[in-house]
């Protein structure tokens, strides 16, 4: 998988194909939300050390990595493992919205806020539970496995039109408000 805040999840390889060609990667709002991001191979860990466990029955546990990322972060990190610098263009959540009323849940109501979260229950329930794969090394790993699975890297030819709809209204309107016209 290779997360961002706003992007073609059925075609995830999309992010780093307009990376790769100088396209604009848009970040919503002002990209210094923190978000919590962890590896399988560390919710793996936790997840298995609650299997079996009695002391975790009837308890809600989340599991996560201890870092918190901001989304400008995330991108640069992306762009760092796939081997090029982000273009980032910051655009409100709401405006985006406006443009794709399916986001509008998932970055008004979700990547729009903090998520960072506190880890002490998972690790009294599953002693010596702790992330250790930080953002960089897992992304890394997984534009390594797009690579070596190129029939996976496909690229959403409509996200990217819709992508350039939403920067181009964008950039006009910001323009506008600009000039005092």
């Amino acid at each position: 998988m290779i997360p961002a805040g706003y992007q073609s999840w059925a075609h995830p390889w999309t992010l780093v194909d307009r990376m790769r060609r100088k396209k604009k990667i848009i970040v919503h709002g002002d990209g210094t939300s923190l978000w919590t991001m962890t590896h399988n191979t560390d919710f793996a860990k936790g997840f298995v050390g609650l299997l079996g466990n009695p002391r975790a029955i009837g308890h809600a546990v989340h599991i996560t990595s201890d870092e918190a990322l901001t989304w400008d972060q995330i991108i640069r990190a992306i762009g760092a493992a796939a081997g090029f610098e982000p273009d980032i263009i910051h655009i409100p959540s709401d405006f985006i919205s406006v443009f794709d009323s399916d986001a509008r849940g998932p970055l008004l109501g979700d990547k729009a806020h903090c998520a960072v979260f506190d880890n002490s229950k998972i690790k009294s329930l599953a002693p010596g539970f702790t992330a250790t794969v930080p953002f960089a090394e897992g992304v890394r790993k997984s534009i390594q496995w797009y690579e070596n699975h190129p029939e996976r890297c496909t690229v959403d030819d409509t996200f990217n039109a819709h992508s350039e709809r939403i920067i181009s209204a964008y950039e006009k309107a910001r323009d506008l408000a600009g000039s005092g016209r």
